[in-house]
């Protein structure tokens, strides 16, 4: 089969200064994975597809695609196929897997054989690399999101869809500024990706106080969320606290539930009973830290908060948040004993994932 094509998408940075910090880190995340693919000679060429402009160096070969219209993930990720014209073809979402080196993007782009395609996740996928057929080209553009991808191509593509092995470098994922905190925090990363995180100043100190728990047989964190089966097993296996798990509705985004009012949270019924600061008074019992994914919290109050809330929330910013309850919410959490950590899916994957290895890093340079 021949060398395929890297095809990375890299939209909208936004407008407010939390959200261009977080668009900002996903551009450089980017142009450092498509400079290790093109390292790694696995692949003919590369493709990004973007509506921003760029006076950076970029990696050599690098061509551009700009958007001229209205965006539909499906109709542009096939309309670039059709153009170029391109067989097979690795997707990327823009700031995904940032920490996927040359050698790991090399072994996905090589392991494409016959009717199979491969991902970081089926059920919300980040990667995906597929051979074209008239059929997968029909299945792709009927898909409205990027983490749909895997499941389209698996229902209507006719492909078998394979998994990558679960790891760090593919469930990492910058798509919010927790997942900027933990990586400026743990010091991993490409080169870009780090110069760029030397010149933000965020407040770790949430992170730094949960760090030590993580390796302390006597300390229990809280988890509360989209908690894969494989995030739980890491959890179990690497990690020497015990782990109160809360893990509920996956796939928030990739079915649509969380716009057809059916997603349900353990916490928000909680929540609806006691309220907000009950909540933080009664978690410290739970647990000495807590991890929440706060997206399935909005989703069950059907609250569809802005990027920049979300974002702000995540910092723990809560003065500057506009909606009433993620700002209470928020607040309750930054003032809450024990540290409690805000963010999305990526954090109670990959985030969790960095954090304990570097709990573990830590350990073991102070040890003699």
């Amino acid at each position: 089969m021949k060398s395929p094509t890297l095809v990375v998408f890299l939209g909208d940075l936004g407008a407010t200064p939390v959200e261009l910090m977080v668009g900002s880190a996903q551009r450089a995340a980017a142009l450092d994975t498509i400079a290790a693919a093109a390292s790694s000679g696995a692949f003919a060429r590369a493709i990004l597809a973007t509506d921003q402009a760029f006076v950076e160096d970029l990696p050599p070969g690098l061509e551009l695609d700009i958007d001229d219209g209205p965006f539909h993930f499906g109709r542009r990720l096939a309309g670039i196929i059709r153009r170029h014209p391109l067989t097979p073809v690795v997707y990327l979402g823009g700031g995904s897997m940032p920490l996927l080196d040359g050698a790991g993007l090399s072994q996905i782009a090589r392991g494409l054989e016959g009717d199979r395609a491969r991902t970081n996740n089926r059920f919300s996928s980040d990667l995906v690399a597929f051979p074209i057929t008239p059929k997968v080209l029909a299945a792709v553009e009927g898909v409205d999101r990027d983490n749909a991808l895997a499941r389209a191509l698996e229902e209507n593509g006719d492909l078998a869809v394979e998994e990558v092995p679960r790891t760090l470098a593919t469930q990492m994922d910058v798509d919010s500024p927790s997942d900027v905190a933990v990586l400026k925090l743990t010091g991993v990363g490409g080169k870009r990706f780090n110069e760029y995180l030397r010149t933000l100043e965020l407040d770790l100190s949430r992170y730094r106080r949960a760090l030590p728990l993580l390796i302390d047989r006597q300390a229990q964190i809280v988890v509360a969320g989209r908690v894969g089966s494989h995030a739980w097993q890491y959890l179990e296996r690497e990690t020497a606290c015990r782990v109160r798990l809360f893990a509920e509705e996956r796939g928030l985004e990739s079915n649509g539930r969380a716009v057809t009012g059916a997603p349900r949270s353990l916490l928000g019924f909680f929540i609806e009973v006691a309220g907000i600061q009950r909540l933080f008074e009664v978690l410290p019992s739970l647990g000495d830290a807590a991890f929440i994914d706060s997206r399935v919290l909005l989703a069950h109050f059907g609250i569809d908060a802005t990027r920049e809330d979300r974002f702000l929330s995540d910092l723990g910013r809560w003065s500057q948040i506009s909606d009433p309850f993620l700002r209470d919410f928020t607040s309750a959490a930054v003032e809450a004993r024990i540290p409690v950590l805000l963010g999305g899916h990526s954090l109670m994957s990959g985030g969790l994932m960095a954090l304990n290895e570097f709990a573990w890093r830590e350990y073991e340079s102070r040890s003699p």
